[in-house]
């Protein structure tokens, strides 16, 4: 009997990952990226389909992959409706809210998209998806955004946090569920989480402007200001919501989101970019002051992980102001493509629930 293959897809902002798993051995990962122009001709990121399932299936083809050998395919998941920590198979209604994406427009989206229609056929295929951005465990009083028109609301890179969390906690001895961490993920967007004993009781909204700015994201911007800028009549509201996610932060002061080549630019003497990546780690670190508040300074850990974790000056500049909370532990990149594979793994053996979006 051959055994099974599992191909694991995680979208990003700025790049498509994707791997190919026999059983629980990786054969192959590969990563694209995409600079602003290659995505400039897409309105909304539901357009980009097709440009990067292509791009996948290309890919699988030179390989000489197998088709028919798949098992599973395992996207990450996008923003939905607040749900539960686990894993879900992809059904129509998860399509369909991932195709509106009324709760807002992420590359997430594009996991459980592309691993529903490649599975539809491959005989016996399942398409999964595994801790979605929109993971709730919110503490009721971390909610309350300060008026009740607006509540504050979990969307985060529960995949990678969730997944370096149990890793760290294993390489400890320890149990994550036993564990006070504040978690920082540092790619295209920021997310930093305050982890409670296996849950994340309050984290930053990534996504629709709150916490640090990252490569593409403004992040909490003073919200006067915002208004002002709402009313003056120079932006449209899709330009508007671009400002916010896509092309604010660091592309926005410096026409890039290449945080590699911003750093180079630093430490060849520019000014502006000294002063962008000096301003990026101080956010990170006043966030992580923050989350280690929530956890009434008992932290046993702060991790940061992601791509930007990758660069050692930007990682010292964090550590220098944060290391007086806790030990800072490092996991470069993420293990979001491996989670998303073992999580396809254990469904398949009947190992954890898979649960129902409805």
């Amino acid at each position: 009997m051959s055994k099974r293959l599992i191909l694991a897809i995680n979208p990003g902002s700025t790049s498509t990952k994707f791997a190919l798993f026999e059983e629980d051995e990786i054969l192959f990962e590969k990563t694209l990226r995409h600079l602003p122009e290659d995505l400039a001709g897409f309105p909304r990121i539901a357009d980009q389909f097709h440009y990067r399932k292509d791009l996948i299936m290309g890919e699988l083809t030179t390989r000489n992959v197998n088709l028919t050998f798949i098992s599973a395919v395992v996207g990450r998941g996008g923003v939905v409706k607040p749900i539960e920590s686990g894993i879900y198979e992809v059904n129509q209604k998860l399509r369909d809210d991932l195709v509106e994406a009324a709760r807002g427009e992420h590359a997430s989206n594009l996991g459980g998209l592309i691993a529903s229609d490649i599975a539809s056929y491959l005989p016996g295929a399942k398409a999964f998806i595994v801790d979605p951005v929109v993971v709730d465990e919110l503490l009721p009083v971390a909610r309350i955004s300060g008026h009740p028109e607006i509540e504050r609301v979990s969307i985060f890179h529960a995949l990678n946090q969730k997944a370096v969390s149990r890793l760290f906690a294993s390489n400890a001895g320890r149990s994550y569920e036993e564990l006070n961490l504040v978690v920082a993920h540092m790619g295209g967007g920021i997310s930093v989480g305050a982890h409670r004993k296996g849950k994340v009781v309050d984290v930053n909204n990534a996504l629709h402007g709150d916490g640090p700015f990252s490569p593409e994201r403004s992040g909490g911007l003073p919200a006067r200001q915002l208004i002002d800028l709402c009313f003056s009549g120079r932006y449209s509201y899709d330009e508007l919501k671009q400002m916010i996610t896509g092309k604010g932060g660091m592309l926005a002061y410096l026409g890039t989101n290449n945080f590699k080549q911003v750093c180079e630019m630093a430490e060849g003497g520019d000014e502006k970019a000294i002063l962008i990546t000096e301003a990026l780690a101080y956010q990170i670190a006043r966030e992580i002051g923050a989350m280690a508040a929530v956890l009434d300074g008992d932290v046993d850990a702060i991790i940061l992980t992601g791509g930007l974790a990758y660069q050692e000056s930007h990682v010292e500049r964090i550590r220098s102001k944060v290391e007086f909370i806790a030990k800072v532990v490092l996991f470069p990149g993420e293990d979001e493509i491996r989670a998303l594979a073992f999580n396809g793994l254990l469904a398949l053996d009947g190992k954890i629930e898979i649960k129902t979006y409805s």
